[in-house]
Protein backbone atom coordinates (compact mmCIF):
# COMPACT_ATOMS: atom_id res chain seq x y z
CA UNK A 1 0.00 0.00 0.00
CA UNK A 2 1.39 3.50 -0.64
CA UNK A 3 1.61 6.41 1.41
CA UNK A 4 -1.76 7.52 -1.05
CA UNK A 5 -3.84 4.70 -0.84
CA UNK A 6 -2.45 4.52 3.18
CA UNK A 7 -4.27 7.87 3.53
CA UNK A 8 -7.30 6.97 2.15
CA UNK A 9 -7.63 3.98 4.09
CA UNK A 10 -7.21 5.87 7.46
CA UNK A 11 -10.62 8.06 6.47
CA UNK A 12 -12.20 5.14 5.68
CA UNK A 13 -12.55 4.13 9.29
CA UNK A 14 -15.09 4.65 11.26
CA UNK A 15 -14.11 7.16 13.21
CA UNK A 16 -11.71 8.37 10.91
CA UNK A 17 -7.73 8.32 11.70
CA UNK A 18 -6.94 12.02 11.28
CA UNK A 19 -4.36 12.13 12.84
CA UNK A 20 -2.04 9.31 10.92
CA UNK A 21 -3.57 10.26 7.45
CA UNK A 22 -1.81 13.81 8.08
CA UNK A 23 1.29 11.76 8.64
CA UNK A 24 0.84 9.82 5.38
CA UNK A 25 0.36 12.98 3.82
CA UNK A 26 4.21 13.85 5.16
CA UNK A 27 5.10 10.71 4.21
CA UNK A 28 4.35 10.68 0.27
CA UNK A 29 6.86 13.94 0.39
CA UNK A 30 9.33 12.00 1.68
CA UNK A 31 10.05 8.04 1.74
CA UNK A 32 12.21 8.47 4.62
CA UNK A 33 9.20 9.16 6.68
CA UNK A 34 7.90 6.16 8.92
CA UNK A 35 4.33 6.65 10.30
CA UNK A 36 4.66 3.61 12.52
CA UNK A 37 7.54 5.41 14.41
CA UNK A 38 6.50 8.86 14.58
CA UNK A 39 2.62 7.34 16.00
CA UNK A 40 5.26 5.65 18.41
CA UNK A 41 7.22 8.40 19.51
CA UNK A 42 3.98 10.05 19.93
CA UNK A 43 3.47 7.83 23.03
CA UNK A 44 6.28 9.98 24.72
CA UNK A 45 4.59 13.40 23.70
CA UNK A 46 1.05 12.61 25.12
CA UNK A 47 2.86 11.33 28.67
CA UNK A 48 4.47 14.52 29.12
CA UNK A 49 1.58 16.46 28.29
CA UNK A 50 -0.49 14.71 30.62
CA UNK A 51 1.61 14.47 33.28
CA UNK A 52 1.38 18.51 33.18
CA UNK A 53 -2.31 18.34 33.11
CA UNK A 54 -4.47 19.44 36.03
CA UNK A 55 -6.31 17.31 37.93
CA UNK A 56 -9.95 18.79 36.39
CA UNK A 57 -12.81 17.25 34.60
CA UNK A 58 -11.80 16.42 31.22
CA UNK A 59 -14.21 18.83 29.75
CA UNK A 60 -12.27 21.67 31.27
CA UNK A 61 -8.85 20.11 29.83
CA UNK A 62 -9.00 21.90 26.36
CA UNK A 63 -7.19 24.97 27.14
CA UNK A 64 -4.73 23.50 29.96
CA UNK A 65 -3.78 21.26 26.85
CA UNK A 66 -3.05 23.79 24.67
CA UNK A 67 -1.23 25.93 27.05
CA UNK A 68 0.96 22.66 28.06
CA UNK A 69 1.83 22.00 24.79
CA UNK A 70 3.42 25.66 24.40
CA UNK A 71 4.95 25.21 27.37
CA UNK A 72 6.32 21.70 25.65
CA UNK A 73 7.61 24.34 22.72
CA UNK A 74 4.98 23.81 19.84
CA UNK A 75 4.34 27.56 18.73
CA UNK A 76 2.91 28.99 15.50
CA UNK A 77 5.81 29.32 12.82
CA UNK A 78 6.93 32.95 12.32
CA UNK A 79 9.51 32.42 9.73
CA UNK A 80 8.72 34.14 6.48
CA UNK A 81 8.55 33.41 3.61
CA UNK A 82 6.82 30.25 5.20
CA UNK A 83 8.15 26.78 4.12
CA UNK A 84 6.64 23.30 3.42
CA UNK A 85 7.91 21.91 6.90
CA UNK A 86 5.19 24.58 8.74
CA UNK A 87 2.89 21.73 7.73
CA UNK A 88 4.05 18.75 7.40
CA UNK A 89 3.78 17.04 10.41
CA UNK A 90 6.56 15.06 10.93
CA UNK A 91 8.87 18.32 10.78
CA UNK A 92 6.77 20.02 12.75
CA UNK A 93 6.74 17.09 15.58
CA UNK A 94 10.13 17.80 15.62
CA UNK A 95 10.61 21.48 15.11
CA UNK A 96 7.68 22.08 17.05
CA UNK A 97 6.81 25.02 15.06
CA UNK A 98 4.11 25.05 12.46
CA UNK A 99 1.04 26.18 11.14
CA UNK A 100 -2.31 26.87 13.62
CA UNK A 101 -3.89 23.73 11.48
CA UNK A 102 -0.76 21.44 11.87
CA UNK A 103 -0.64 21.84 15.86
CA UNK A 104 -4.15 21.93 16.14
CA UNK A 105 -4.13 18.19 14.35
CA UNK A 106 -1.73 17.59 17.15
CA UNK A 107 -3.26 18.80 19.47
CA UNK A 108 -6.94 17.00 18.72
CA UNK A 109 -4.92 13.82 18.32
CA UNK A 110 -3.37 14.40 22.28
CA UNK A 111 -7.21 15.51 23.21
CA UNK A 112 -8.33 12.04 21.22
CA UNK A 113 -6.00 9.66 23.08
CA UNK A 114 -6.38 11.58 26.82
CA UNK A 115 -10.27 11.36 26.32
CA UNK A 116 -10.36 15.54 25.93
CA UNK A 117 -13.56 16.67 24.19
CA UNK A 118 -12.34 18.87 21.26
CA UNK A 119 -13.32 19.64 17.60
CA UNK A 120 -11.55 21.32 14.98
CA UNK A 121 -12.87 24.73 13.36
CA UNK A 122 -11.93 25.79 9.94
CA UNK A 123 -11.89 29.34 10.49
CA UNK A 124 -10.68 31.35 7.77
CA UNK A 125 -7.26 31.98 7.67
CA UNK A 126 -6.77 30.49 11.19
CA UNK A 127 -7.63 27.19 12.17
CA UNK A 128 -9.18 26.94 15.44
CA UNK A 129 -10.25 24.19 18.17
CA UNK A 130 -13.71 24.04 20.82
CA UNK A 131 -14.71 22.28 23.27
CA UNK A 132 -18.34 21.49 22.58
CA UNK A 133 -20.91 23.34 24.23
CA UNK A 134 -18.19 26.12 25.02
CA UNK A 135 -18.90 29.52 24.37
CA UNK A 136 -15.37 30.50 23.29
CA UNK A 137 -12.79 28.74 20.56
CA UNK A 138 -9.05 28.01 21.01
CA UNK A 139 -6.76 29.06 19.73
CA UNK A 140 -3.79 26.10 18.95
CA UNK A 141 -0.95 28.47 19.05
CA UNK A 142 -0.91 28.74 22.72
CA UNK A 143 -4.50 28.33 24.08
CA UNK A 144 -5.85 31.97 23.92
CA UNK A 145 -9.49 31.76 24.26
CA UNK A 146 -11.76 33.47 21.43
CA UNK A 147 -15.10 35.10 22.34
CA UNK A 148 -17.37 36.57 19.17
CA UNK A 149 -15.77 39.71 19.13
CA UNK A 150 -12.24 38.16 19.22
CA UNK A 151 -13.35 36.21 16.48
CA UNK A 152 -14.55 39.35 14.17
CA UNK A 153 -11.19 40.98 14.76
CA UNK A 154 -9.21 37.93 13.62
CA UNK A 155 -11.36 38.13 10.64
CA UNK A 156 -10.73 41.63 9.87
CA UNK A 157 -7.10 41.06 10.27
CA UNK A 158 -7.14 38.42 8.24
CA UNK A 159 -9.49 39.50 5.16
CA UNK A 160 -9.96 43.27 6.28
CA UNK A 161 -13.61 45.23 7.06
CA UNK A 162 -15.47 43.96 4.14
CA UNK A 163 -15.74 40.36 5.03
CA UNK A 164 -18.28 39.53 8.03
CA UNK A 165 -18.24 36.84 10.69
CA UNK A 166 -20.74 33.94 9.80
CA UNK A 167 -21.92 30.97 10.90
CA UNK A 168 -19.98 28.83 8.40
CA UNK A 169 -17.32 30.18 10.02
CA UNK A 170 -17.44 28.91 12.92
CA UNK A 171 -18.77 25.34 12.11
CA UNK A 172 -17.17 22.18 13.45
CA UNK A 173 -14.67 20.96 11.05
CA UNK A 174 -14.45 16.66 9.17
CA UNK A 175 -11.57 15.23 9.29
CA UNK A 176 -11.79 15.24 5.04
CA UNK A 177 -12.23 18.94 5.20
CA UNK A 178 -9.49 19.57 7.87
CA UNK A 179 -7.12 17.13 5.53
CA UNK A 180 -8.18 19.10 1.99
CA UNK A 181 -7.33 22.62 4.07
CA UNK A 182 -4.08 20.91 5.07
CA UNK A 183 -3.72 19.71 1.23
CA UNK A 184 -4.38 23.25 0.26
CA UNK A 185 -1.82 24.65 2.86
CA UNK A 186 0.89 21.97 1.18
CA UNK A 187 -0.13 23.38 -2.15
CA UNK A 188 0.31 26.73 -1.90
CA UNK A 189 3.65 26.28 0.32
CA UNK A 190 5.44 23.67 -2.11
CA UNK A 191 4.42 26.19 -4.93
CA UNK A 192 5.46 29.51 -3.57
CA UNK A 193 9.07 27.63 -3.20
CA UNK A 194 8.78 26.50 -6.98
CA UNK A 195 8.05 22.66 -6.11
CA UNK A 196 5.83 22.34 -8.58
CA UNK A 197 6.03 18.41 -8.45
CA UNK A 198 5.25 18.00 -4.52
CA UNK A 199 2.67 20.84 -5.32
CA UNK A 200 0.96 18.58 -7.99
CA UNK A 201 0.98 15.62 -5.54
CA UNK A 202 -1.01 18.23 -3.05
CA UNK A 203 -3.24 19.65 -5.62
CA UNK A 204 -4.13 15.64 -6.65
CA UNK A 205 -4.92 14.88 -3.11
CA UNK A 206 -6.94 17.78 -2.84
CA UNK A 207 -9.58 17.01 -5.56
CA UNK A 208 -9.55 13.35 -4.68
CA UNK A 209 -10.66 14.29 -1.32
CA UNK A 210 -13.87 15.66 -3.53
CA UNK A 211 -16.00 18.78 -3.16
CA UNK A 212 -12.94 20.25 -5.31
CA UNK A 213 -13.73 24.03 -6.13
CA UNK A 214 -13.01 26.07 -9.39
CA UNK A 215 -10.04 27.31 -7.46
CA UNK A 216 -8.55 23.99 -6.38
CA UNK A 217 -9.14 22.64 -10.62
CA UNK A 218 -7.25 26.16 -11.92
CA UNK A 219 -4.70 25.88 -9.24
CA UNK A 220 -4.02 21.89 -10.70
CA UNK A 221 -4.20 23.61 -14.24
CA UNK A 222 -1.67 25.98 -13.70
CA UNK A 223 0.42 22.75 -12.08
CA UNK A 224 -0.10 21.32 -15.53
CA UNK A 225 0.89 24.56 -17.52
CA UNK A 226 4.17 25.05 -15.90
CA UNK A 227 4.96 20.85 -16.44
CA UNK A 228 4.10 21.58 -20.04
CA UNK A 229 0.98 18.97 -19.50
CA UNK A 230 -1.63 20.72 -21.92
CA UNK A 231 -4.41 17.55 -21.81
CA UNK A 232 -4.15 17.62 -18.32
CA UNK A 233 -4.14 21.54 -18.49
CA UNK A 234 -7.68 21.37 -20.41
CA UNK A 235 -9.35 18.76 -18.57
CA UNK A 236 -8.70 20.92 -15.32
CA UNK A 237 -9.89 24.31 -16.81
CA UNK A 238 -13.01 23.00 -18.65
CA UNK A 239 -13.75 21.36 -14.86
CA UNK A 240 -13.43 25.20 -13.84
CA UNK A 241 -15.61 26.53 -16.10
CA UNK A 242 -18.30 24.48 -15.06
CA UNK A 243 -18.42 25.34 -11.72
CA UNK A 244 -17.54 28.81 -11.67
CA UNK A 245 -19.61 31.14 -10.90
CA UNK A 246 -17.62 34.50 -12.26
CA UNK A 247 -18.19 35.78 -15.14
CA UNK A 248 -15.22 37.55 -15.65
CA UNK A 249 -13.49 34.40 -14.47
CA UNK A 250 -15.23 32.15 -16.97
CA UNK A 251 -14.48 34.31 -19.74
CA UNK A 252 -10.96 34.17 -18.80
CA UNK A 253 -10.62 30.66 -18.47
CA UNK A 254 -12.62 30.82 -21.87
CA UNK A 255 -9.89 32.37 -23.62
CA UNK A 256 -7.34 30.40 -22.15
CA UNK A 257 -8.95 27.03 -23.57
CA UNK A 258 -8.93 28.62 -26.78
CA UNK A 259 -4.85 29.41 -26.72
CA UNK A 260 -4.68 25.44 -25.77
CA UNK A 261 -3.42 23.17 -28.90
CA UNK A 262 -6.43 20.68 -29.56
CA UNK A 263 -6.82 17.43 -27.55
CA UNK A 264 -4.80 15.08 -28.72
CA UNK A 265 -5.16 11.19 -27.87
CA UNK A 266 -2.29 8.80 -28.20
CA UNK A 267 -3.02 5.11 -29.08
Amino acid sequence: MNPRQAFFACLQQSPPALFEAALWIAAEHDKEVSTEQLLQDFKELQQRVSSGLPLLPVSELGQPLLRRMNDLGFQQDEFLPLRPQAALLDKVLHTRRGQPLALGLIALELARRLEIPMVGVNFPGHFLLRVPGADHLLDPCGGRRLYPNDCRELLERQYGPNIKLAAEHLATASPQQMLQRLSRNLRQLHLSHDDHLNALIDAERVLELGNGSASDYLARASLYQHLDCPNAERFDLEHALLLSEDPIQRLRLTERLGHLPPNTIVH
